[in-house]
């Protein structure tokens, strides 16, 4: 294989699952028009399990149970449950591009609570970027007007802020602690997990009623959702963090806001503001500032 060929080859895997991740927020929109938030999600991981287990069966993986490590995954799992229902609860009140560039600011609380609870260092860029970050967010859900914010008129992206900081509580717990598990198996085991957490509180008439009368969109959204966002994007990025350092994997986020602004305007109509846009530019700029060492 030429050099050039093999020093590119390993960033479409990255790329390609950031921009799934970006256009997911897209594809929730159409489907919550139909079905209801937690239906949306177990329907989501109850493919991706289809998906990840034939992968699995395929490169043939062991289905073993360790429980030490199962321990884990039961906590992970339900943080990611948790994460999950807020954020397409709180899709069903804002836009997808505001939510795009909301998510954005996760790398922000990873490095407070890592300074909260881990008395991780932080420098003084990375104070700045801090408050570059949450400029960028108070303009943004404010349209430039700082008088107007409030939880109650903005509860659509006070919950995709809230989100964000569940997402960042997710990673720094999945950073601490060590699993065993092949990454594919980790993620297959964590699915199941979040599926049994759902079931309980999903499977109602009015969400099975829900389902079948989906319409050949909602169909679409969730087949997306299911087997390129919680499949085939989740796998990418496992092989991606085997094959690169993880900052290098980590610098394909900046990508995911723009490509969720690009979408929301192609497939929503969604109106994209100048406003909006330098406030997520400015958000973005300062996650930049918050990851230099």
């Amino acid at each position: 294989m030429p050099e050039s060929t093999s020093r590119i080859h390993p960033y479409w895997k990255p790329l390609v699952a950031v921009i799934f991740w970006g256009v997911s927020f897209i594809a929730t929109k159409h489907a919550l028009e139909e079905i209801k938030p937690l239906a949306i999600i177990l329907l989501r991981q109850i493919l991706g399990i289809g998906l990840l287990s034939i992968i699995a069966i395929h490169q043939k993986k062991s289905f073993a149970i360790n429980i030490k490590d199962h321990k884990w995954i039961f906590l992970l799992s339900g943080i990611a449950s948790l994460h999950l229902w807020i954020q397409v609860t709180g899709l069903q009140y804002t836009s997808a591009s505001n939510t795009g560039w909301i998510i954005g600011i996760t790398p922000v609380f990873m490095v407070l609570l890592a300074l909260i609870f881990f008395k991780e260092s932080i420098s003084p860029l990375q104070i700045s970027g801090i408050a570059i970050s949450f400029l960028g967010l108070l303009l943004l859900v404010s349209k430039g007007d700082l008088s107007s914010i409030d939880l109650i008129s903005n509860r659509g992206d006070f919950l995709v802020l809230l989100s964000s900081f569940t997402w960042a509580v997710y990673s720094l717990v999945g950073k601490k602690i060590t699993i065993n598990y092949p990454p594919l198996m980790t993620i297959l085991f964590l699915f199941v997990m979040m599926s049994l957490y759902l079931v309980p509180f999903t499977i109602t008439g009015e969400n099975i009623s829900s389902v079948i009368s989906l319409s050949l969109t909602g169909w679409i959204s969730i087949l997306f959702l299911g087997i390129f966002c919680s499949g085939i994007a989740y796998v990418l990025w496992a092989q991606s963090l085997s094959q690169m350092q993880a900052t290098k994997v980590g610098t394909f986020l900046y990508i995911e806001p723009f490509v969720t602004v690009f979408a929301a305007w192609i497939l929503l109509n969604e109106q994209i503001s100048f406003l909006t846009f330098v406030s997520g530019l400015i958000i973005i700029g300062g996650v930049i500032l918050v990851n230099r060492k």
